[in-house]
Parts: structure tokens; sequence; C-alpha cells
């Protein structure tokens, strides 16, 4: 019997070539005849990789590590934004995309915020008078047209017209008076639906707490201006004039008409004599601009509370001057804090007054 010896390693040259599907294409140069030494027909394998493949390789790693580098960056990115957003990285999509919000959809504690929502509750009050025509401010409490002022607003007034922040005019009666704190309540006639202000806690306030004005000056309807609290508990001397006085002073005493409210502070008196009858108070006091008219206005916290009744102003060319006509606020205006309100309230609901 006789074996086909062959060498460990070679291959049968009669074995079937449809076994090996590549043998056709790789197995023949392009003239057609066999590679020399290639068993089975096949090309022999190269030495290493052909340079165009490793090149191609490069740029493809550059690019993965770009794109795993952007998505540390990105997530970081996202993750800060959330942060920002009061959001953590829950809040954001399997995509990355991130849930923001803009400043101008929330604008809480903010001068403007504050004005927007408050200012609908502070109106024009307009007081006629055997002296003239005074302007002042005053504050809607109840939506049936409860509103708050000052006591020298309407002092001796015969006929009470309120202008809303809408340009709408109702004609109010008084329905009680404090001229010792300074507070006086009227009621509108036929009011219904009216946006309210939200009374705060002035015993909450601090020095140097941020505060918006909201009033009347001069007659300029829904004037806004801003500042923070000087000071607390400022001893504040005002006028007590009450509808005993005589016109002339009934006129000096009101704000409008180029005539200020005359108050007295540290032993000297401001904006004109106080007379014989006055009233002391304690007062915040506020660099937050104060011009004739403010009287019986709103200070307001930045939670859009209303903290204080403003009530006075320091005007030095008035007073210097003697010609009686307005000057601008210097930044030393006072208000009557909201608490005295709350606690004089229902005295003033019943007709009453100290």
């Amino acid at each position: 019997m006789t074996e086909n010896l062959r060498p460990s390693g070679a291959h049968s040259t009669d074995q079937d070539p449809t076994a090996y599907p590549y043998a056709s294409s790789y197995g023949t140069a392009q003239d057609g005849t066999a590679y020399a030494g290639a068993a089975g027909g096949y090309p022999p394998p190269p030495p290493y990789a052909p340079t165009t493949r490793r090149r191609a390789k490069r740029p493809v790693a550059l690019l993965a590590a770009v794109a795993i580098a952007a998505g540390v960056i990105g997530g970081g990115t996202a993750t800060l934004i959330g942060q920002l957003n009061g959001q953590n990285s829950a809040a954001t999509g399997s995509g990355g995309a991130v849930n923001g919000t803009t400043v101008s959809q929330s604008s809480k504690g903010t001068v403007a915020g504050v004005a927007e929502a408050v200012s609908p509750a502070i109106v024009e009050i307009g007081a006629t008078s055997s002296a003239g025509k005074s302007t002042g401010s005053g504050v809607v409490i109840t939506e049936d047209g409860e509103i708050v002022t000052n006591n020298h607003v309407i002092s001796g007034a015969q006929q009470i017209q309120v202008t809303l922040s809408t340009g709408r005019t109702y004609t109010a009666d008084v329905v009680g008076t404090d001229p010792d704190k300074d507070l006086a309540l009227i009621k509108l006639q036929g009011a219904s639906g009216l946006k309210t202000a939200t009374l705060g806690d002035s015993s909450q306030v601090k020095v140097g707490d941020e505060v918006v004005a909201i009033g009347s000056p001069e007659g300029l309807t829904g004037t806004v201006t801003s500042g923070i609290v000087s000071a607390l508990d400022r001893d504040v001397t005002v006028a007590k004039d009450d509808s005993g006085g005589s016109g002339q002073d009934q006129g000096q005493g009101r704000q409008g008409g180029g005539q200020q409210w005359p108050f007295e502070f540290g032993g000297q008196q401001f904006n004109g004599d106080t007379g014989e009858e006055t009233t002391t108070y304690k007062a915040l006091q506020t660099d937050a601009s104060l011009n004739p008219g403010n009287s019986g206005g709103a200070l307001i916290n930045m939670d859009g509370e209303i903290i204080g009744i403003n009530s006075a102003m320091y005007a030095p060319s008035s007073s210097a001057s003697g010609s009686g006509s307005s000057a601008g606020s210097v930044g030393l205006g006072f208000a009557i804090p909201v608490n005295t309100l709350k606690a004089d309230l229902d005295t003033l609901r019943a007709g009453n007054g100290s």
C-alpha cells in the first residue's frame, strides 16, 4: 500500500477549489496566472497593513475623541445651566436638551415685577375744598373700594374723586379718619371687583431693604420710584389738620397745587409751619423719591407687600425760598408703618378716630 506523503502544512492540489470561494478573486494575478508559492491559490499576506488604511484610522479615532470630549463638556454645561435654573440633572432629556427659563418670565423680586403687580391697587385722589383742589394717593385694600390714605390728603374735603390706574373715576366718601396717626379710610361709590394690595409686616423691615414707592406726584398717576429703607422708628411730627382748621390752613396742609405737607423732625420744621396742633408717629425713612402727591401712596417691599403709607418728604428749597414752589425729592422720605395702619383699621371702619 502506497501512502501519499506530503510535507506538514501543505495543501492538496486536487482539493475542490469551490471550497474556497475567494480563491478565484485572490488566487490569480491580473494576467490569469496563479500567484507563485501561494498555497491553494491565495496571495501571500502583506508584511504589514497598507499605509492608506492606517491613515484612515487616525481621523476616525480623532473624531471619536472629539465626540467624547464634546459629550463631557456638553454634559457639564447642561448641569451648570440646570443648577442656575434651579434644576438638577434629571431635568435634562436623553438628548442633552436643557429646559431653561428666560429671566423675563419670572420678574418677582424686581422693581418691574413689583410695579406690575401692585400698580393696579394704587389710586390718585383729588380732594376739593374751599381752599382749592389738592392731589394725593391711596391704596385699595378691598375689592368693593375701601382705600387707605393720609388724613392730610382728604382733610376738610367737600368732594373726593378717585382715579384708578385704568383711568376710571369714582366718587368717594370718607369712612373714618385718625388725625393723630395721619390716616384715613375712604370708600368708592358703586365699585366692585377691584385689584387689592397685600398688607405686609413692617416689624420685619430692616435697614437696607429694597423698596418701591408708587403714587401720583404732581398728578402723574402711577409713578414708580425705588430705593432702600434708610432708617427705622423716626419720630416725625406733622400738622394735625382736621376739618376745624381754616380754609387756608387746609390748603397748605395737603400736597398738590404747589404746596407741600409740612412736618417736623429733630426739632426743626420743614416744608412750612406745622401749626399749633401736631401729632408725632414712628416712621420708616426711605431714599425712594417722594414728591408732592405721593402722600397716601404705598411703600412696598420686593415681595409686593405694602410695608408703609408714604406721608412726608423733605424739600429744602420750598421753605428756604418762601415762594411755595414745589421742590424735588432729596432722598429724605417718610412712611407710616403698615402695622400702625393694621392696628387702626377697625377704628377707621367704625368711623371713629383718636
